[in-house]
């Protein structure tokens, strides 16, 4: 039993030890550095890395289906997209046949664009399809690229061909809808991206959803948009490098308290090698024994007759 308690005894004593020594890090510069390092690996795990690897895995679909288009013939819209529906994101970047006329009263331009570094317009104009299943619905017809005069103003745009036009053009989808309001700019209607909900409430028709691209050597186009280029970016590197960054934050904090534990360890060692004995249990330094000075022995008096015999008498 008394084994037994010795033991308990030790392992508390070591336990409150290690508490009063990782006291430290409950003072305020601690915890917020804690609070800050728990925050950003929470954000690069939930965040930022699923971000980046989210556009990586993006890119990788959107270069096969591109990819599969060359080899792929072209098919009537019809068989790939029906009236007040969305395409289907497979066939996104699909080559599609598409009989109709051009609607250049209700054009307008797509705003803030960029062709090959400088500022331009994305001519968008309706098409009604003439034939087949999907005949009298109205299209979006990406006709490509403008480029401002003086600063930022609108060209005068080419008109598109008038009469029955045979286009074949790649299916899109809607790009994402911007908040911004509409422009009139001389009388040309301007949006923030080529949506087909956007062009409708300016335009006031009703389009399907999704537009068509438009290829060079096609009736109407102006500058092609280029096709994207083939590869899938730096998007899996910077994911692995926010989940890389997610992992080290920790790891540093966790550095930064063991170099605090070590210089604190090698502070209190200097200071109990420089205090005498017993200070740090309270009891007082043993005193240290008093010397005794030396003396000199003196020389025993001798008696007057010793002197005389040895001496002789005074003269």
């Amino acid at each position: 039993m008394h084994v037994r308690a010795a033991a308990g005894s030790h392992v508390r004593v070591a336990y409150r030890g290690g508490v009063r020594r990782l006291s430290f890090l409950l003072k305020p510069g601690w915890l917020v550095l804690a609070v800050v390092v728990a925050g950003f690996a929470y954000m690069c795990f939930t965040l930022l890395a699923p971000w980046q690897l989210g556009k990586n895995t993006h890119a990788e679909q959107r270069n096969a289906l591109i990819s599969d288009s060359f080899g792929a013939e072209p098919v009537p819209l019809a068989q790939v997209l029906k009236p007040g529906q969305e395409p289907p994101p497979g066939d996104e970047w699909r080559r599609v046949t598409v009989t109709g006329t051009y609607l250049p009263d209700q054009q307008v331009l797509a705003r803030l664009r960029s062709s090959l570094g400088s500022p331009a317009y994305e001519v968008l104009t309706p098409l009604r399809i003439a034939e087949g299943p999907m005949r009298d619905s109205v299209v979006l017809v990406d006709r490509g690229f403008v480029h401002p005069v003086q600063g930022t103003q609108p060209p005068p745009v080419p008109a598109a061909p008038a009469g029955l036009v045979s286009l074949e053009a790649r299916l899109r989808v809607d790009e994402q809808a911007q908040q911004h309001a509409k422009l009139d700019t001389g009388g040309i209607q301007q949006v923030y991206a080529v949506n087909a909900a956007e062009v409708s409430s300016a335009t006031g028709l009703t389009i399907t959803p999704g537009y068509l691209q438009l290829a060079e050597n096609q009736p109407g186009v102006l500058e092609a948009l280029p096709l994207p280029q083939l590869d899938a970016g730096p998007y899996l590197s910077y994911g692995l490098q926010w989940i890389a960054f997610g992992v080290m934050a920790p790891l540093g904090l966790g550095y930064f308290v063991w170099a605090e534990l070590r210089e604190r360890r090698s502070t209190r060692s200097a200071r109990d090698a420089e205090t005498p004995e017993g200070a740090e249990s309270g009891r007082p330094p043993e005193p240290m024994p008093e010397t005794q000075p030396e003396t000199v022995e003196q020389p025993e008096p001798q008696p007057v007759s010793m002197l005389v015999d040895r001496y002789g008498k005074r003269r």
